[in-house]
Order: structure tokens, then sequence, then C-alpha cells
């Protein structure tokens, strides 16, 4: 029998219960098979963060009594592949861990005293990260809630709060609360929340946002937060303005991309923080033949922007490689783009 030699093999041949997430620009479901394909080299991975695949690994090992969750962040080679050195060691140190070899994790369940030994693995381990608080805060929302579990006790005063049905101090609102909001949010509650957005504190505004950019978003929410948005930037608000720009990022309508040509069609409005926020949530807007060129031009007009880092990033995304590669091939001498880019080739033969 050959031995297991991916991670995917082993949830299989261990009878392990996974779900998987994205967990680099996003959180959102990862179907098994993309790690499957990702792990053998038939694809690139589809949302690549800081050149790794971070990956969320919610799972349960025989009897073990709740699920583990492990947070891997996979290496990237410059085409997005996997680099399999760290993933290979993991995976030995994941067998010898457990003490068994492939026939005996296939024929008996794990025992419940190897819960400790699977948690075990996470530290020193050079593949394991920690999410931020909200990342972390939307994989157990999605995850609860795919598994049909019960929501956290913060639900409940975060829906009292934004239904209006009940007065309650926003400072005592907890993260997970929302978080958990966001999840379960339907066209109704949608509506109910969009009326709403207007009269919000802007610390809890903040908060709904960072939770709000991992979902598809509803129009009447995302005409709200584009509201809210032109008006802190009328406010000189920067921060809630990309707030309000990343929290529409994971909806690809064509309201949205109104809003970020409109964003990157005027120079005044499209600083670096502006331009993150796109580039960085708002990725799945940017498979657009003027959308992308006038974001490139627009990260290389401001010298304040880290240019080579944006382009390097964007570029590892499968659907933008070509259209990366193919705006820079192209940018006419003399602009802006073709200045950066021949400040790269410089600096790279001193």
């Amino acid at each position: 029998m050959q031995p297991i030699q991916t991670l995917d093999e082993f949830f299989t041949r261990s009878g392990a219960d996974v779900s998987l997430y994205y967990m680099g620009r996003r959180v959102a479901a990862c179907p098994r098979d993309t790690l499957r394909a990702f792990e053998s080299g038939e694809i690139a991975w589809p949302e690549p963060w800081q050149q790794q695949a971070r990956l969320g690994v919610v799972f349960r090992l025989g009897d073990m009594p709740e699920p583990a969750i492990w947070f891997l962040a996979l290496p990237l080679d410059e085409q997005g592949m996997l680099s399999p050195a760290q993933r290979d060691g993991f995976i030995n140190r994941l067998l010898e861990t457990l003490g068994r070899n492939v026939t005996q994790i296939e024929n008996k369940p794990l025992a419940q005293t190897e819960t400790a030994d699977v948690d075990h693995l996470m530290k020193d381990n050079p593949l394991a990260f920690a999410p931020d608080i909200i990342f972390q805060a939307m994989l157990n929302a999605q995850a609860t809630h795919a598994l049909g579990l019960a929501a956290s006790q913060h639900l409940e005063p975060v829906e009292a709060y934004l239904s209006k049905q009940q007065t309650i101090d926003w400072q005592a609102l907890g993260l997970q609360g929302i978080a958990d909001y966001v999840v379960r949010l339907d066209v109704q509650t949608s509506d109910s929340l969009a009326l709403h957005l207007p009269y919000l504190p802007t610390d809890v505004i903040h908060s709904l946002c960072y939770c709000l950019e991992h979902r598809p978003l509803a129009e009447s929410l995302v005409s709200a937060l584009r509201a809210r948005g032109e008006q802190a930037a009328s406010n000189a608000d920067i921060e809630t303005l990309c707030a309000c720009i990343r929290a529409v990022g994971s909806t690809s309508s064509a309201s949205v991309g109104s809003w970020y040509s409109s964003l990157l069609n005027d120079p005044a409005a499209c600083g670096p923080d502006v331009i993150a926020a796109i580039a960085g949530r708002g990725w799945l807007l940017l498979e657009d033949a003027d959308r992308l060129p006038l974001l490139l031009q627009r990260l290389a007009e401001d010298s304040r922007t880290n240019f080579n880092a944006v382009v390097r990033d964007l570029a590892l995304i499968p659907r933008l490689r070509l259209p990366v590669m193919l705006t820079l091939r192209d940018a006419l001498p003399g602009s802006a783009i073709q200045q950066r880019l021949s400040a790269i080739m410089a600096y790279a033969r001193k």
C-alpha cells in the first residue's frame, strides 16, 4: 500500500470528518476537490495571500468529542503552486505523532486520548499560523452554521441591537455575535440592516464591515454600504470608506463594479488605502478589462504604494495572473507603470 503523501490522503484514509475553509483573502468554504487538485500539482491555489495557501481545517478523528481546528499556511512558488517540502515534513510528523502506520489508521479508529496529540501537532509547526480575531470569529460562525450547531450566546443581543428591537449599549456587543449574525443574513434581514446602516455608530460599522467582506451581499445592503462609504469620504473618514469598500468585495455584482470603477477613475479619491482595500478584498471585481489596468495605473502613480508587492500578490491569483502580465507588458513607454517596472529592473541589476 502506498504511503500517505498528502493532507487530502491523510483525511481520506483516516476516515476523518473534514470541512475546509479558505483563510487568506476571506473566510469561505473550500471544496475538498480543490485541496486534492492543488496538492497533486493540477492547479494553483485559487485564493493566495502573501504567497501562501492559508487553510482552516475543521475535523474530527475517531472518538474526538469536539472537532479540532488547524490553521495551515502552505508555501507557494512563483506560479502559485504548492512548494511541498514543509507540507511533507508536517505529514511525516503527523504520522509519527499518531504512532500508526497506514493500515492501522485505516482499520482502527483513533482513540479519544489522542486528541491532545492532534492538537500538539500545531505547536512549533512551521505551517501553523494564527488568524486575526475577525477571521477566527468568521470561521467559527461559518463552521457552526454549516454543521447545524447553535450560534454563540452573543448572537441574540446583536440581532436585537441591529433590528432596533432593543436599546443596547453597542459597546457590549460581542464580535462573535456580529460574525454569527452576518453568516445568517437572508434577504429580509439584509433589507432591515440596510435601513438602519446610516445610523449605526462608526465602530459598529467597522466591525460589521470586516465580517461582511467574507460573503456576497444583497443589493439593498450594497447600496447602503456605498452610501455610508461615500458619506465617510465626504467627511475625510478614510477608515470607514475603506471598511465599506472591503465589505462589498465578495459581491460580484455590477453595482459593486460600478462603485469600484468610479473610485479608480477619481485620482483624488483613490489613495493608497483605497487601492489596498480594492486589491486585497475586491479582487473578484478586478477580472475586468478596464478596472484592472486602471487599478495598476493608480497603484503606479502613487509613490506611497508598494507597487511590486501588490502586483506580485495579484499575479498569484490564477484568474488574474494573465491579465496582470498583459497589462504590464502593454504599458506605454513613459507611463507610470512603465516607470515603476524600469525602477524595479534597475534595482535588480544592482
